[in-house]
């Protein structure tokens, strides 16, 4: 019996241990990375956020910039704050839930709630119309967005998006935080120390095989995930996110807004083949951008890119398929970061290629 006490006295005490470090974890993270916007709250739900408003006469309409998983406002905003400063009149947005956002309501669980809440911040701001431009987990919000707010969506930027149902699941860790009780003791005590260890390896694979952008993790931030408010909000979108893109993505065909989807063929977060595939063929007025030898963070790597896209969806003409080559011709060598140890398994990536041709061939 002493032997249980011992055990009981010993997990309660490695628990407050745990604790203890998560929370000073957590001072240190936000002592570090304080806010860099406004806040307003919209639909209950306190929205953190940046608006860079006109300075001159903007050659673009407003673009709206949502994050992906484990991300926040600074993603985008280091690249995109400064390229199109004075061109158009911008807002990055963290998501609910993400970054210094709260939460909100219970329909922030869902990528449609949250589109919902980013067009309730747009009303508040004075903003009519936008471009909408997602990159990965921020292109379902911004498809949501165009399905349920077509009236105030000019386009959409989809950035190595995920959008529709695939093969297999998501990484344990997300399902484990998504459990009531366990996820959160496992985010209170485990999460932040050990996913200090795995950033380094997590940014290598999300650029893989690409050099990731200097001094990527201090200038976006992105150590604000570790915080079990955070990480567990995080881990609810992504464990929710084949459900609902089963549920939404036969709706796709409803969109008529024009769309621009830029993508890496060696993304090692998620399936090109399906998601920016699927997605071409399902929005009619949609042009697909496929770049070789490029990963997940196509928003870092193909900024000129991405820029030339907001251009033509605000009715410029560039020849995005010419830059497209003078890139792939630039990146060509890029053979950076643990490559066998990310998701990269070209036999996989074979057979779904085949799957596809196979269907394609059979519904025609």
């Amino acid at each position: 019996m002493n032997i249980i006490y011992a055990l009981v006295f010993f997990l309660v005490a490695l628990f407050f241990v745990l604790a203890g470090i998560t929370r000073l974890g957590v001072w240190k993270i936000e002592r570090a990375n304080p806010p860099v916007g406004e806040y307003k709250t919209v639909n209950d739900t306190k929205l953190h956020y940046v608006h860079i408003k006109n300075e001159g006469s903007a050659d673009l309409p407003p673009i709206v910039f949502l994050h992906g998983a484990s991300g926040n406002l600074l993603d985008q905003m280091s690249i995109y704050g400064d390229a199109l400063k004075g061109r158009a009149e911008m807002v990055f947005i963290d998501r609910p839930g993400h970054g210094y956002s709260s939460r909100g309501p219970s329909s922030n669980d869902r990528p449609d709630g949250q589109a919902d809440t980013i067009a309730a911040l747009l009303d508040s701001l004075g903003i009519e119309k936008a471009i909408i431009a997602g990159h990965s987990f921020g292109s379902v919000v911004t498809l949501s967005f165009a399905l349920n707010h077509a009236d105030k969506t000019i386009g959409t930027l989809l950035m190595s998006p995920v959008s529709h149902p695939w093969p297999g699941g998501v990484s344990w860790y997300y399902n484990l935080t998504a459990m009531p009780v366990i996820g959160h003791i496992f985010t209170e005590t485990l999460a932040l120390p050990a996913g200090r260890r795995q950033l380094a390896g997590g940014t290598a694979c999300v650029f893989a095989p690409n050099k990731p952008t200097p001094d990527y993790t201090d200038e976006t931030a992105v150590r604000l995930v570790l915080r079990p408010y955070h990480f567990r909000n995080n881990a609810t979108d992504v464990a929710g996110l084949h459900d609902f893109v089963s549920e939404v993505s036969p709706r796709y065909s409803e969109i008529k807004t024009p769309a621009i989807i830029v993508t890496g063929n060696r993304d090692a977060i998620v399936l090109p083949e399906i998601h920016s595939r699927g997605l071409n063929a399902d929005i009619e007025n949609s042009t697909l951008v496929w770049i070789n030898n490029v990963g997940h963070k196509s928003d870092h790597v193909a900024p000129d890119i991405m820029i030339a896209a907001l251009e033509n969806l605000a009715g410029a003409s560039n020849d995005l398929m010419a830059m497209r080559d003078a890139l792939e011709a630039k990146v060509a060598g890029d053979s950076y970061g643990p490559v066998e140890n990310c998701f990269d398994n070209e036999e996989f990536r074979d057979k779904i290629r085949m799957e596809l041709e196979q269907k394609t061939v059979t519904d025609s």
